[in-house]
């Protein structure tokens, strides 16, 4: 028998020849592999760029704002800006008539929020649960509001609620000259009318949160609820709803957080005129409407931030705690 000459082993094959080198060219072990230039400069790039834009528009705004409170400017040159101390507090709590109704509208619109969407939005996200047809239908219908433009459901809201040709007029037949229903013009009805398209949004959002609540409850329990001969409703009090406390803390603040920075759906309908002030709307008409009081409406947004503030801090602590317990 002859041997092939170019037949060679395995452990041939895999020394490379005097002079070559190897093609596989591995880090050695103990040692890491450093970030290039170009890798630094890439990374510093998506890091940097988002954060100054943040602290940019975030914090050196809302540090402004809290700054001018303490201030008069009617926002022409720097050189017309007044420390003014408390003024612009004092003035706002005792000498403002529009202040207070618009923190009880505030209020009322977290009230209805809290009580019509959220219960209709457990309702859909419970039916939705139980993998019925259609529901990847069902869920993008409902949520499409959530991602529409706030502006865009203002303007079909608008024509829903228009006087003389919307929908609720022509179905209710008060379309006609003298006996129509201005929905949006009306101090005691506008409010309801922008809280029913509010509302008629903030169901899809809710759905979506309490939807992903609930494919997080563990299958074993709907299990023993079923052999320990417990209802379907029975099983959702007992024992499916003590487990969404989580996502029910998250509605709630989510809800708060929305009750307070109310403003597109009412500066859409009507910018915000009588039985509609909002806190947000005050804000805006101090700082850029007809008479520039800069100073006074920075007061104002302060008043909101400590209200806001005061929902958020202890939710991220008790969510900070709870990670450092896991």
């Amino acid at each position: 028998m002859t041997t092939d000459t170019n037949m060679k082993s395995p452990e041939a094959a895999a020394v490379p020849p005097p002079g070559r080198a190897p093609d596989d060219k591995r880090v050695p072990r103990g040692r890491k592999r450093l970030l290039t230039r170009r890798d630094r400069i890439t990374l510093a790039f998506m890091a940097g760029v988002p954060t100054v834009l943040h602290v940019a528009l975030v914090w050196v705004t809302a540090i402004a704002s809290i700054l001018l409170a303490f201030t008069s400017w009617d926002g022409i040159g720097f050189d017309s800006i007044k420390w003014v101390g408390l003024d612009n507090f004092q003035q706002l709590f005792s000498d403002n008539p529009q202040f207070w109704p618009a923190v009880e509208h505030n209020i009322i619109w977290f009230v209805v929020l809290i009580l019509i969407p959220t219960p209709m939005g457990l309702f859909l996200a419970v039916q939705l649960d139980k993998r019925i047809r259609f529901t990847r239908i069902y869920q993008t219908a409902f949520f499409l509001p959530v991602v529409v433009s706030l502006a865009v459901t203002g303007f079909v809201w608008q024509l829903v609620y228009n006087p003389d040709t919307g929908l609720i007029n022509s179905i209710i037949g008060a379309n006609k000259p003298g006996h129509y229903i201005d929905w949006i013009g009306d101090p005691h009805l506008n409010l309801w009318a922008v809280l029913v398209a509010a509302s008629w949004r903030h169901t899809g959002y809710m759905m979506i949160l309490y939807l992903a609540g609930l494919k997080g409850v563990d299958p074993s329990l709907r299990e023993a609820s079923a052999l320990d001969g417990a209802n379907e409703w029975q099983t959702f009090r007992s024992v499916i709803f003590p487990t969404l406390r989580p996502t029910n803390t998250v509605v709630l603040v989510v809800t708060i957080i929305e009750a307070l920075r109310a403003f597109d759906l009412v500066f859409v309908f009507n910018k915000g005129a009588q039985g509609t002030e909002l806190l947000s709307i005050l804000i805006t008409n101090n700082i850029i409407g007809e008479s520039s009081r800069i100073g006074y409406g920075s007061a104002i947004a302060v008043v909101l931030l400590v209200i806001s503030l005061a929902v958020i801090i202890p939710y991220l602590i008790a969510t900070f705690r709870k990670e450092r317990q896991a």
